[in-house]
């Protein structure tokens, strides 16, 4: 298929909500179970492929930290995250706020450093290998106890050096926000930025409790808050940041198909939306795919896609580095659609 936009050069984005983890191609499956001595219940990739068509949230989480067992050293999850790391260039990402799962990791045995540790050797020199800007967020998964939670915060406490934040992500039905109150506040006292995943599949009333009792700075998905056009209102007014992705959407059926998407509806409100890949190894495409899929379906004009950029770098957590911000923010002014 033709790309809408040159190939080449690519829209300039950042991507907000990505889960290292869910970049596992399964080519590098396979590798990664080879080198481990991991018996993979596939005869092969396309055996796989074929197993990553998802009822719901809950069947893609069951294959998705099934496939975790590949990981098991530090070599692993930098080989994982520089494969990510030149895809997300490809398409045009520039920066990445890159979500990692550490519980899932302790739980079989893979230590708090050996992830971090592992994920920092691709991260650290992807500027000079990828031209992309990264930063680490830590998620608690939220079908864990609130403890097991506490326990991941002050496992990474040697850590914070390369860790800018927490969010809050896994099966969202029944395990409201305010479930991880005291967690949130000790990372907000370690000075941590956070960030949680509400109202994909859960209610609008998740995102207010996010705002209220988790003080997030971002909403992750957020797609249900046009259940409530209060709560859009104030969304609106408070200028919240929302990262949407709409083929994850798709594939987790929050939407049935792409064509339905709120996405235009959204921004049309005044809505504060950016476009992300969530697991994109799964779910059937990385940024750029993601950022194609919208305007080829939901008919986003240019500068639609140049707003989408542009709220990707604003909501971005570059505080600390506001000059660069600039940068990526003219390199969107300047981008010249094909």
């Amino acid at each position: 298929m033709k790309r809408p936009y040159d190939a080449l050069m690519p829209l300039p984005k950042a991507e907000l909500h990505l889960h290292i983890e869910g970049t596992l191609e399964p080519e590098l499956a396979f590798a990664l179970a080879a080198r481990n001595g991991v018996a993979l219940p596939y005869a092969d990739t396309d055996e796989l492929r074929e197993a990553y068509r998802f009822e719901d949230l809950q069947s893609f989480l069951n294959l998705y930290y099934e496939l975790m067992a590949v990981l098991r050293t530090e070599r692993d999850f930098e080989d994982l995250a520089d494969a990510y790391l030149a895809r997300a260039a490809a398409q045009g990402v520039r920066h990445a706020e890159i979500f990692f799962d550490p519980q899932a990791h302790i739980a079989r045995g893979v230590g708090m450093g050996t992830v971090v540790e592992g994920l920092w050797r691709a991260l650290g020199r992807s500027e000079s290998t990828h031209g992309v800007s990264t930063q680490l967020i830590m998620c608690f998964l939220r079908d864990e106890s609130a403890e097991s939670a506490m326990e991941t915060l002050d496992a990474a406490k040697p850590y914070l050096d390369r860790i800018v934040g927490v969010g809050l992500d896994s099966a969202e039905v029944g395990h409201p926000p305010v479930k991880f109150r005291e967690v949130y506040e000790a990372a907000a006292g370690l000075g941590l930025r956070r960030v949680a995943h509400a109202g994909e599949e859960g209610p609008p009333s998740y995102i207010v409790e996010a705002l209220d009792v988790l003080g997030v700075e971002r909403v992750d998905h957020g797609l249900r808050c046009m259940e409530d056009s209060a709560l859009v209102e104030r969304l609106v007014r408070e200028r919240v940041p929302l990262t949407l992705c709409p083929l994850s959407n798709v594939r987790l059926r929050a939407v049935d198909v792409l064509a339905d998407h709120p996405l235009p509806a959204m921004l049309d409100a005044g809505l504060v939306c950016t476009v992300n890949s969530d697991d994109p190894a799964y779910f059937g495409g990385y940024a750029g795919d993601n950022f194609d899929a919208v305007r080829l379906t939901l008919g986003l004009s240019e500068e639609r896609l140049r707003e989408l950029a542009r709220n990707s770098f604003v909501a971005s957590f570059l505080e600390h580095d506001e000059e660069r911000r600039r940068r990526y923010l003219a390199e969107v002014e300047a981008y010249e659609f094909g």
